[in-house]
């Protein structure tokens, strides 16, 4: 019994050894400016509060660049990070001119995306696999299943009226459907497509899970999900591959082009592991965001009734222009430019990626702090969208300010340089479709007032926004 107590005494008092010695920041990072807060939890307490607010981390964000400037060190989520901000932090993080940062994942993120996925990696591999799957994702790509998104945008709001919808649920639905098609050609509905959103939730809740994998963790949880949804995968390669099913999508396009016994190169092939790791990030990357955007996009033109009426007269007229009662086309699509501000300015305000996570890959400097390889960087998005120097009275909603071109780096509501969102295309063309329909069709008024925000990595209202829908 002795022996037990000894032993567990020994493995408590090496985990907090290990805990403090990951808290303290290393001499190194002595010079940088700002406070780590308390021994191993941080600063985290205090940015998790500050991220359920109505205005996000960036009440955070902007005490302690008062304090410290535009670079300043913390502790958060249990890691020591360099905080930084401006168009000049922006271009060096998200160009990653000559390799000097790296994407920085969280270690759930690492194991459930798989070793080969597009974000796990950096230089010419990076480049290559975002070459191979890029063309799918390309405006041109996306015309075949635009009217697959129409039908389903008709179909998901004939359901609205009469009842309480919450909008994030709904819109977490359409897009995952709409991925589900174009990926795999799932249908809306049946065994398949319900086995495909199971496993995808509790992949997406895996993200930000604890480090922790063992059975009834989250992780476990979702790396078991991910094992799933990769064995129905691997049943629709090999029924593709021996001509037992053809579809025009996604994944057949990257079989038909990067399979191994077709002519090309080498480097023009994919192998089943890097298709499958590159699938489930698309899945990822292209629901979450997606689904945030069109929430707030809806939740925003309820609360700005001038741009609401904007909105609708473009949409009106262009239903308008219209012969024999047809549905809405892609070239009109692309004749929306008051649509295409107001998704920016919700990008801006609700800022749906609060930071982007970088490690340094090579030593180097900015505003005078000197950044060590390997140190953890955050690129804090939000104070760039609410710079008053670039955006006066940054809290007010105001599409017109897209009304001119904005200097380079100062919204990034899809990133930007080699990182850039692959799914930007998509994104757009499913906002557009559904911000359509629903315009041109409904009124919607909020059920409660509730501006707090989910503490995920994502921005989304807490209460999933829930609205009564009426015809107009």
């Amino acid at each position: 019994m002795m022996i037990l107590v000894v032993f567990i005494s020994v493995l408590v008092l090496s985990a907090a050894f290990f805990l403090m010695h990951a808290w303290r920041s290393p001499m190194a990072m002595d010079a940088i400016p700002g406070n780590l807060g308390w021994p191993i939890v941080g600063e985290t307490f205090s940015f998790l509060s500050e991220f359920s607010s109505p205005c996000g981390v960036y009440s955070f964000m902007k005490k302690r660049q008062q304090r410290y400037g535009k670079v300043f060190k913390s502790s958060v989520l249990g890691r020591l990070t360099v905080f930084m901000t401006g168009r000049e932090a922006a271009k060096i993080l998200l160009t990653g001119k000559d390799g000097i940062v790296s994407l920085n994942l969280f270690y759930a993120g690492k194991q459930v995306l798989g070793p080969t996925s597009l974000l796990q990696q950096t230089g010419e591999a990076h480049k290559r696999l975002r070459r191979l799957i890029a063309e799918p994702l390309s405006v041109d790509g996306l015309k075949k299943y635009f009217q697959f998104i129409n039908n389903l945008a008709i179909e998901t709001l004939d359901q609205w009226p009469g009842r309480t919808v919450l909008v994030h649920e709904e819109a977490s639905t359409f897009t995952l459907k709409v991925i589900g098609n174009m990926i795999m050609s799932l249908e809306p509905t049946g065994e398949e497509q319900e086995k495909f959103r199971a496993n995808f939730k509790v992949i997406s809740s895996s993200f930000a899970s604890l480090p922790i994998k063992i059975p009834g963790t989250t992780l476990y949880r979702g790396i078991k999900a991910r094992d799933r949804m990769y064995d129905m995968l691997d049943t629709t390669i090999f029924k593709r591959r021996n001509r037992e099913s053809f579809r025009q999508d996604f994944l057949e396009s990257l079989i038909k082009k990067h399979c191994k016994d077709t002519s090309e190169g080498e480097d023009d092939k994919l192998t089943d592991t890097q298709l499958k790791d590159n699938i489930l990030t698309l899945l990822v990357a292209g629901h979450d965001t997606t689904t945030a955007a069109l929430t707030w996009v809806i939740k925003f033109l309820e609360e700005n009734p001038a741009a609401l009426e904007r909105l609708r007269e473009e949409h009106m007229e262009i239903q308008g222009s219209r012969k024999n009662g047809s549905s809405l086309t892609w070239s009109e699509i692309n004749n929306m430019p008051y649509t295409t501000k107001v998704i920016n300015e919700t990008l801006r305000i609700a800022t749906i990626l609060p930071w982007f996570s970088r490690k340094a890959a090579l030593d180097f400097e900015i505003d005078g702090c000197k950044i060590k390889k390997g140190w953890s960087i955050n690129l804090d998005v939000v104070s760039i969208h609410h710079d008053p120097a670039v955006f006066p009275d940054p809290l007010k909603f105001d599409p017109s300010r897209f009304d001119e071109p904005l200097k380079p780096f100062s919204f990034l509501g899809f990133g930007s340089g080699p990182r850039m969102c692959p799914g930007i295309n998509l994104a757009k063309l499913e906002i557009l479709v559904f911000i359509h329909h629903l315009v041109c069709r409904y009124k919607w008024s909020p059920l409660e007032k509730d501006d707090s925000v989910q503490p995920t990595v994502v921005r989304m209202p807490r209460n999933k926004y829930p609205i009564i829908v009426k015809p107009l």
